[in-house]
């Protein structure tokens, strides 16, 4: 498709991030601890785990990879990362893509240099090293939109969406396709407005902690946004926790299960190279993944709730459906999907995604009991 900017039209390859992306990012667990060697240890982590045969292909390099400019202006990287053309050749050399991170701003979250200013030269840099997806922050153009607006809301939102076209505009210009995540924390309903500024996905929220509470309240904090979300632009509740130890096997499945429902973008923020057997495999149900991943593009919503239990429901090509049964109650608790509740007539097939079996309803129905915490996950077909 052509976004027209200015009067320009710029080509914008229809395939970028056609599903949502999937891959992993190194902020949850490295923070600013990441360097090469833990870049190159994902990316070889991602392939002989077989994430990366379930679709995790972007391998994300977070904030504190910057140096300082040169005399030019032009960005280098800091010690950490001595020759980034180079690990991005070793990334892609594993069947792979990578990603970077800046910001509109003149400093990053951690204080690093970010991309005020100079985004058509940072844009250039990316593409020259082999750069395939960028992560931009606000951060500090937060404190630039109070400064020359300090009064005036709307014209700091108006502010924030030029910064982020602006270095669209500069990515398109480098006529390599790379992937662009908006991160701004949902100001401005940032799924009203994403798409008109390039954005193949944006943060609906502020951070994720491994913590059930925040992961939780993000997460069914989703409801309503589903007509935002579709192919080439993803509403992003943030990176996965599964398997940084904060939540329990149960929560993991509904964190896993909520995300794939939502369309959400699936990117591990755990350290993989030494992943558990129950972490491993629930980030790689390749069942709940096609969920995420399914050609339709379709974000799931809330179908009902009562008392502590939830029904979400994602429509998937086929006809099909699938359905969450959550529980957030500490105690378990029975579930009850009624067929005709999602469209469906008194007999259709169900299939397990978690235990991996089909399972049968009775008069039209189908009630399970649900862990605390938990999840069981449904796809329904005709």
């Amino acid at each position: 498709m052509f976004l027209a900017f200015g009067g320009a039209a710029l080509a914008q390859d229809p395939t970028l991030a056609a599903t949502p992306p999937m891959g992993w990012n190194s902020w949850n667990h490295f923070a600013g601890r990441v360097n090469d060697a833990d870049v190159r240890a994902a990316a070889d982590a991602l392939v002989s785990s077989g994430m990366r045969d379930a679709g995790y292909i972007y391998v994300n390099i977070d904030d504190t990879w910057e140096a300082q400019r040169d005399a030019q202006g032009v960005i280098h990287t800091n010690d950490k990362f001595p020759d980034m053309k180079a690990l991005a050749d070793y990334v892609h050399s594993k069947g792979l893509k990578i990603g970077i991170y800046s910001g509109p701003g003149p400093k990053t979250c951690a204080g690093f240099e970010a991309s005020y200013q100079h985004e058509e030269q940072d844009a250039k840099s990316y593409a020259d090293w082999g750069i395939d997806y960028l992560k931009y922050d606000l951060c500090s153009f937060r404190m630039i939109m109070r400064q020359q607006a300090p009064h005036d809301q709307d014209k700091q939102n108006q502010m924030m969406k030029d910064a982020y076209e602006k270095m669209h505009k500069a990515l398109i210009a480098t006529g390599r396709p790379i992937v662009y995540s908006l991160c701004q924390y949902g100001w401005d309903d940032v799924w009203k407005w994403g798409p008109s500024v390039g954005g193949n996905l944006w943060r609906s929220t502020d951070d994720i902690n491994d913590t059930w509470q925040r992961m939780s309240e993000i997460g069914f904090g989703q409801l309503g946004l589903a007509k935002y979300a579709g192919p080439g632009h993803w509403n992003d509740p943030d990176m996965l926790e599964v398997g940084n130890g904060g939540m329990t096997g149960d929560e993991y499945r509904t964190h896993m299960s909520l995300w794939a429902i939502l369309a959400a973008p699936l990117l591990a923020g755990n350290d993989l190279s030494s992943m558990t057997a129950e972490t491993l495999s629930i980030l790689t149900n390749k069942e709940v993944i096609a969920v995420d991943q399914d050609a339709l593009g379709k974000q799931g919503d809330r179908a009902s709730a009562v008392g502590m239990t939830e029904i979400w429901t994602k429509p998937l090509s086929g006809g099909a459906v699938a359905a969450g049964l959550f529980n957030r109650d500490a105690e378990e608790h029975p579930v009850t999907l009624h067929l005709r509740d999602i469209g469906f007539e008194n007999h259709a097939k169900l299939r397990d995604l978690w235990k991996h079996e089909d399972v049968h309803t009775s008069n039209g129905s189908y009630t399970v009991t649900v862990p605390a915490h938990g999840v069981v996950m449904l796809k329904v077909s005709r």
